[in-house]
């Protein structure tokens, strides 16, 4: 079954990886944070190996994005982020795993210092 592993953060200026950017993640010594981003990367590669990594994005700032609402009988477009919060879509992997224990195990290691990590599994229809 495929899960969507969402973080979310809020990066100031807005950058990736987040851990650079974030108040929290910059207080982690360099030689840290280094070490941390070398664990993630050999995440991601053995992940890929596994055929568990489907695909991931690192997304731009909230700022650059349109919302598309429906108003009346058409779209309306407007800059910026759908709903203001503090925390944004930072960016997304997809999963592919054979169980939920899995995607929550894979889950928990994406998350970093200032963000907010959601795992949700895919709508099958």
């Amino acid at each position: 079954m495929k899960y969507v592993v969402l973080i979310h953060s809020n990066p100031q200026p807005w950058g990736h990886p987040t851990i650079d950017f974030t108040a929290v993640g910059r207080a982690i010594p360099a030689d840290e944070r280094a070490a941390m981003g070398k664990e993630f990367d050999e995440l991601l590669t053995e992940l890929s190996a596994s055929g568990e990594l489907v695909s991931g994005l690192a997304l731009d700032a909230p700022s650059t994005s349109r919302t598309y609402r429906w108003e009346g009988k058409k779209p309306v477009s407007t800059d910026g982020p759908y709903a203001e919060s503090k925390e944004q879509l930072a960016g997304f992997f997809v999963l592919n795993c054979d169980s939920r224990a899995r995607a929550e195990e894979l889950a928990a290691k994406f998350a970093g210092p200032g963000d907010v990590v959601e795992l949700r599994p895919e709508m099958e229809f």
